[in-house]
This record gives structure tokens, C-alpha cells and sequence, in this order.
């Protein structure tokens, strides 16, 4: 299976799944993006590990970590292998064995930034559902730094006006043009805007259009 490294690029609220966050990835030697749609439970693993916060008692994935430490395993890497009827599949791989073991992408990226492994997405699987953005916007570092808790959710709100603010602002497409052509402006517009999940849903229509 061919196989490009990421790494995480940031959270953002989902627009489209209420309680829910889109999880931005990035590859690493390169400029593509793929969002992923995953649970609050789930961001929030991943963000207290990235900021640092530490339980009092091991959590789920923490209990994993230590559970195949114990044992005396060791993660080599974790990649999303498939994408099936919209779904994402992952798969936890091992040192010294050939054992793969079936995992929801967000378990799999909570565990392995845990175990501090590298992270792979599928060739065919980010060329289908990830994103190339602007130049200038690949430029862009998000997600940099990782603050407090009570300043990411005050970004994450930041981030949620200043999308709807900019949607309110953005006149409609002109009546005369095709379909076609709207949703590639709108497409255009949530790249440019980083609403990767809505750019998800726009992709698809096209590709219904037959893009």
C-alpha cells in the first residue's frame, strides 16, 4: 500500500454533525489536507494530548498505551488504510510483528501521538478525499502553538464567526451560471475560508457531476 506521512494541522467544530469536530490532517511532504469528522470524546483525547494536560487516572487511551507497554509491545505506526461508503477505517501496526489491528482513525491518531509514532493516510484515500489548498494558504502554520484549554475554545469560536461572518458577506453566484460552475465557486470559497468538511460535501457533488 502506498502510503504519505502526516501529521495534525488542527480541531475544528464540525458544521455539518452537531457535537462534533473535523480533524484536520496534513501530509507532511507536501501540501494536501484531509479532514475527518470525529467525536467530542475523541477531539478531546487528542487535544489534551497535544496541550500537555495530563489526568489524574489513565484514560482510554492512555490505558491502551500502557496496556501494550506492559505486555512488552511496542506501536511501530498507525495509518488510515480505507475509506469505505464514507467511513474511515484505520490500522494499528506493530514492531517485530505482522499483526494489524482494526481501529477508528481518531483512536488510532489519539494513540499514536500518545506513543509517539508516525501517522500514514493511504495514497488513493488522500488523493480521493483530501484537499490541495492555495499557495498561500499551505503557507500558513495552524494550530502552531498549543494553548491553555479556555484560549483553544475561544479560537474555535473565533473561527466559527469568522466563517459565518465571511459567508454572510459573500454574495451569492451569479443566477446565470451552471450548476457546475457554482460549485466550484463554492468549493473555491471554503478552501480559501479552511471549512475543509464543507469543501468535503461540495467535492462530492461534483463528483456526482461527474468532475
Amino acid at each position: 500500500m502506498n502510503k504519505v506521512q502526516v501529521d495534525i494541522l488542527g480541531l475544528s467544530v464540525s458544521q455539518a454533525s452537531t457535537g462534533a469536530y473535523a480533524l484536520i490532517l496534513r501530509e507532511i511532504d507536501g501540501v494536501r489536507r484531509l479532514p475527518i469528522v470525529i467525536g467530542v470524546p475523541e477531539a478531546q483525547a487528542i487535544a489534551n494530548e497535544l496541550e500537555g494536560i495530563k489526568p489524574q487516572r489513565p484514560m482510554t487511551h492512555d490505558l491502551l498505551r500502557n496496556v501494550i507497554e506492559s505486555l512488552g509491545g511496542q506501536l511501530r505506526d498507525v495509518s488510515i488504510s480505507s475509506l469505505k461508503d464514507g467511513t474511515f477505517y484505520a490500522t494499528l501496526h506493530f514492531e517485530f510483528s505482522d499483526l494489524e489491528v482494526d481501529a477508528r482513525p481518531s483512536d488510532a491518531i489519539a494513540l499514536a501521538i500518545r506513543c509517539g509514532v508516525p501517522m500514514y493516510v493511504a495514497e488513493e484515500i488522500i488523493a480521493e478525499a483530501g484537499f490541495t489548498p492555495d499557495v498561500d494558504e499551505a503557507e500558513e502554520e495552524f494550530g502552531e502553538t498549543h494553548e491553555e484549554e479556555a484560549d483553544e475554545e475561544n479560537e474555535i469560536e473565533r473561527l466559527r464567526a469568522s466563517s459565518e461572518e465571511s459567508e454572510s458577506e459573500q454574495e451569492a453566484p451569479p443566477k446565470t451560471m451552471s450548476l457546475r460552475d457554482r460549485l466550484h465557486a463554492s468549493l473555491d470559497l471554503a478552501i480559501k475560508n479552511e471549512e475543509y468538511e464543507k469543501a468535503a460535501q461540495i467535492r462530492d457533488q461534483l463528483n456526482q457531476l461527474g468532475e
